[in-house]
């Protein structure tokens, strides 16, 4: 599909408005914006195929439409009042930046529905949705703790918001359960996507010892550097196999599909209401991938062995005790945060001695 243009020319918008409401025997038609490109290999790839599963199974039910490489910002208020007055009844916003845009072209199509991904707030014609991307990096923390030669660990942050703190400490935990000795580096590229930044993370992490590499970024840039230097790293959103089996050892991949299958019929018989997901292992959302021959076979038990615990609600990535980062309690003995304790995570926890900005 060809990249659209982010402005509507005057004619469009005129006929759009001119619209005919939707009728019961015309396609639902539903829209999608994209902070990166459909080509990324990592987060925005992985929306696209979950696109893909709405038009296979709803076929000529379904009338779906893209735009990507959308900016947070101005850029996303435009592309989504694009798509509203192009007839589009369902549009998911898929990137944290997206909210207040949605929120804004919400307020001024009230009878078009609106999703929001990984955001916090909803309205009568917006909803939520989220995966529990903390629960794969307690797996993925467990196999990196385990193969670090170095005890050096770095990961590369795209910006300091809950969704990634919650994975930069979820990791470590779970690294220093099975390594006391490790350390977890963290370099902030402060984007979702640009590989020449992402890249750059990564070298500079590898300058500092680093053999393993964590990324909550969605280009394949830093696993192009892992390999190049003797390093390990994980898929990102998607399973990034061209990169197996190392660099790549094992990956997080975020399935949405389940997720838009059902809101989009949910739309269609007129059963949609907003309200807020947030899903993890236990229901198929996060995916922990194919691990590798390059990983130890005990070592993949365990982590196989965690991520089942996870799935069945038998195990909390944050569980008690632990503590923050300056030494203050968190958690007590056995106790598990709440979801409202991570949503507004703004801290590491103690043995990570970096910084988040502010």
């Amino acid at each position: 599909m060809h990249r659209r243009t982010l402005l509507a020319s005057a004619s469009a918008i005129v006929m759009a408005l001119a619209a005919p409401a939707f009728a019961q025997d015309e396609p639902l038609k539903v829209g999608f914006i994209y902070v990166g490109p459909v080509g990324d290999g990592g987060w925005t790839y992985q929306h696209d195929l979950a696109r893909q599963a709405i038009e296979a199974e709803y076929g000529d039910r379904v009338e779906t439409t893209f735009i990507e490489s959308v900016p947070e910002g101005a850029d996303a208020e435009r592309a989504l009042t694009q798509l509203a007055l192009a007839g589009n009844q369902l549009i998911f916003a898929t990137s944290f930046g997206f909210m207040d845009p949605v929120m804004n072209v919400a307020a001024k199509f009230p009878d078009v529905k609106f999703e929001h991904a990984t955001g916090y707030k909803t309205a009568e014609n917006v909803a939520t949705y989220d995966a529990r991307f903390y629960e794969g990096r307690a797996v993925i923390g467990t196999i990196a703790g385990h193969m670090t030669e170095s005890n050096k660990i770095g990961y590369i942050g795209s910006f300091p918001i809950p969704e990634v703190i919650q994975g930069i400490n979820s990791s470590f935990i779970h690294a220093r359960k099975v390594n006391p000795e490790v350390e977890m580096k963290v370099v902030w590229a402060y984007s979702w996507f640009d590989p020449a930044k992402e890249a750059e993370a990564a070298s500079a992490l590898l300058a500092e010892g680093v053999d393993v590499i964590l990324q909550h970024t969605d280009s394949t840039a830093p696993l192009a550097k892992a390999q190049e230097a003797g390093a390990i790293g994980f898929g990102q959103a998607s399973d990034m196999a061209a990169f197996k089996p190392a660099p790549r050892v094992a990956s997080i991949i975020d399935e949405w599909s389940p997720y838009y299958i059902k809101r989009v019929g949910q739309a269609m018989d007129d059963t949609w209401e907003s309200g807020s997901s947030w899903a993890g292992i236990g229901e198929g959302e996060v995916v922990i991938g194919e691990i590798t021959e390059a990983v130890p076979a005990e070592v993949k038990a365990e982590a196989e062995a965690l991520r089942d615990a996870i799935a069945a609600g038998e195990y909390h990535p944050f569980t008690g005790p632990l503590n923050k980062a300056d030494g203050t309690e968190w958690l007590a003995e056995g106790e598990t945060a709440s979801d409202a304790d991570l949503q507004s995570m703004n801290f590491f926890v103690e043995g990570i001695t970096a910084q988040i900005p502010q």
